[in-house]
């Protein structure tokens, strides 16, 4: 399924959350040669990462992990029982289409005997491309299909949020991050660059390509000019610099040399008004470069792109040289994931909320969505409290803020409306014809709402995905079914517990709306400046001391956090702590908890919050995050969001001396 724009401010805020172990605390878990007031992290979680191996076939582990491998045995469950009986959940034609796409994704017989003949007429199609309007035509009819240097997606326009408007967003390179192209005194990153060419030449030349070293080094050419004009991460998420609203003519005029009306109109967006263009400098940039950088080079680019997106449903050989490199070289792991597995991901993919469906009915409970309900209330009340008494924000301001958190819509579970994959043709024993197939499907579906009124009933992930999400646009926080379960939300455990775990995770999502970018989206979901210039400059200040804070933090040898990148999360993680422990303080007091556990329920809350970040990750793995993920790594988050935490200092009774002891006058409050 095509997937919005990595870090457009349109794409849904989401939050990787793991989980914690159970309703009562694993003392084994603990590392008792550790103070909580040192290490808070550690404390929680020594005992499990001292004796816990990552799995061979995973770059990370922790309790994430463990949560999303059991929704994936779910689904394979339920799929094993769709071969014998039928489920009343969806429709019979629904029920055959994902066997089918299952079966043949996991047949690998079938996949190795066909060869390349899968792939084949793709192949030929870019050969037969002889000028620049084949060119630009082609690179259109593949949206959705295959990542193009200039990509086009269709989300909520930001000034008129109501209304679906096409974008353009960078796109085109086989490596994770422009850095990894232009950053050259770190040796991670020369060998990534190294072994992606030795990737290259082994695609050139198992697909027959006469000389394959020559034709990975002119890929890499090419891909080594478009990192430079591609902007950094850190620009991404200035969403008032992301608004570029453009006619067609306009968008000729800015950046001639590439046919952009054969582009849009093979794209299927002939009929829109503008286009809102992403990034200004690299759209320029990339149009000179179609057009100056030959089409037969480009010819290799795109065929060696198309052969590295379809390895995993072409012969053993392209699968294995695959595993190679993004397994083995890009995430450290040294095994690839079951392939059962990769037939889940790539079901959720093309037909995630048949297979949703198909969850809910057996694995969601509505006393779920009635607890839920009644945290996500206690939570927006604490919020609410929380920024009347702000002392660094105007009357002005506060009364905008509280009238965007009176906005805020709330999803829970699964959709209202479930979408129609009817019109998808899946045929069996033809895996990659229905990858593309369902790819194209999905790019169509997307492309046709182009300019037409914003449907708010759409879900932007999968009932069964383990994760949730604030999106600024609509002005809403989601949460899926499957992050509703325990261990991470347990009907059974106490209030401190809960509110530690899926109550941060709840004030995390509705402190989105409140970070860095949220922050610039008004009730509405417009694109607006809401505040007085003095109540943005007084949060401009604390903020800029929270991105100094994550900045000392060393993840790698010589790699430190980058404190702008990961701002937004930072602020959800500090925001959202903050108003899950004001929220549980709320309800203590009014139902007071008798505990027999050793901690008190304050130490409780903030163990639970350091457990859900139990996690071990592999240096590859880590090296790739810390230049694309807005997120801080594990150990970070738990510690870095609670060290500003006054609760968790008097939980703790931290003093002068402590490691994890911050002078009050120095703790970060934001909301």
């Amino acid at each position: 399924m095509t997937e919005p724009p990595p870090s457009h401010p349109s794409r849904l805020f989401c939050a990787c959350f793991g989980a914690p172990h159970g309703a009562g605390f694993k003392l084994p878990d603990f590392d008792p040669s550790v103070r909580f007031q040192d290490d808070l992290f550690r404390a929680a979680n020594g005992g499990w990462l001292a004796r816990a191996n990552i799995p061979s076939d995973k770059s990370r582990y922790g309790a994430f992990s463990e949560l999303g491998d059991l929704s994936d045995r779910r689904v394979r469950d339920i799929l094993d029982t769709l071969a014998n009986q039928a489920a009343p959940a969806v429709s019979a034609q629904a029920q055959a289409q994902v066997a089918a796409f299952y079966a043949a994704y996991i047949d690998l017989d079938t996949i190795d005997r066909a060869g390349l003949t899968s792939i084949a007429p793709l192949l030929a199609e870019i050969d037969a491309i002889d000028n620049a309007t084949q060119f630009a035509h082609w690179q259109g009819r593949i949206q959705g299909l295959l990542d193009t240097p200039v990509a086009v997606w269709v989300g909520a326009d930001f000034k008129q949020p109501g209304i679906n408007r096409a974008l353009t967003w960078q796109g085109g390179l086989g490596l994770p991050d422009r850095d990894y192209f232009l950053i050259k005194n770190d040796p991670r990153m020369a060998a990534a660059r190294a072994d992606y060419t030795a990737y290259l030449t082994a695609l050139a030349s198992l697909s027959g390509e006469a000389e394959p070293e020559q034709v990975a080094l002119r890929v890499i050419t090419i891909e080594h000019c478009i990192a430079e004009l591609h902007w950094d991460k850190v620009a991404n998420r200035k969403p008032t610099e992301l608004y570029n609203p453009r006619t067609l003519e306009q968008l000729i005029q800015m950046a001639p040399g590439f046919d952009w009306t054969a582009f849009l109109q093979s794209a299927g967006l002939t009929g829109v008004d503008y286009l809102s263009v992403s990034q200004p400098s690299t759209v320029i940039g990339m149009a000179h470069l179609f057009e100056q950088v030959p089409i037969a080079d480009w010819k290799l680019y795109f065929k060696l792109h198309l052969l590295d997106q379809s390895a995993p449903l072409l012969p053993k050989d392209f699968r294995d040289a695959h595993f190679a490199f993004r397994g083995m070289a890009l995430t450290g792991a040294t095994a690839e994931t079951p392939r059962w597995q990769q037939g889940i991901a790539a079901l959720n993919l093309a037909m995630g909320e048949v297979v949703g469906q198909l969850y809910v009915a057996l694995h969601f409970r509505p006393e779920h969505k009635a607890r839920m309900k009644s945290l996500v209330a206690n939570l927006l009340a604490a919020y609410q409290a929380s920024i009347e008494a702000l002392h660094w924000m105007s009357p002005e301001t506060k009364a905008l803020a509280q009238d965007k958190l009176s906005k805020y819509s709330i999803k829970i579970g699964y959709p209202d409306k479930w979408r129609d994959y009817s019109e998808l043709t899946v045929k069996p024993g033809d895996a990659l014809g229905n990858a593309q197939r369902s790819a194209i499907f999905e790019w169509r579906r997307l492309a046709a709402k182009a300019s037409k009124p914003i449907d708010r009933s759409e879900w932007g992930m999968t009932p069964q995905t383990v994760n949730a999400y604030y999106n600024p646009s609509l002005n809403e926080i989601v949460f899926p079914a499957a992050i509703l379960q325990p261990p991470f939300f347990d009907m059974a455990a106490d209030d401190a517990v809960n509110y530690g775990a899926i109550g941060a995770v709840i004030g995390h999502e509705i402190s989105h709306g409140f970070d860095d970018q949220g922050s610039q989206f008004d009730g509405d979901g417009v694109l607006c400046n809401w505040w007085t210039s003095a109540d943005r400059l007084a949060f401009d200040e604390v903020t800029a001391k929270l991105v100094a804070q994550y900045e000392s933090y060393e993840a790698l040898p010589g790699k430190f956090l980058n404190g702008h990148l990961t701002l937004g999360e930072n602020i959800a993680d500090v925001s959202g702590l903050q108003i899950a422990f004001m929220a549980y303080q709320r309800l203590a007091a009014l139902h007071p908890a008798s505990l027999s556990d050793e901690y008190t329920g304050e130490q409780r809350f903030f163990i639970a919050w350091s457990r859900v970040w139990c996690e071990k990750i592999r240096v590859e793995r880590a090296l790739q995050l810390l230049t694309t993920d807005p997120h801080a790594p594990s150990a970070f988050r738990a510690n870095g969001a609670a060290v500003n935490h006054d609760g968790f200092h008097a939980a703790f009774k931290t003093q002068l001396g402590d490691k994890m002891f911050k002078p009050p006058a120095d703790r970060i409050r934001i909301w």
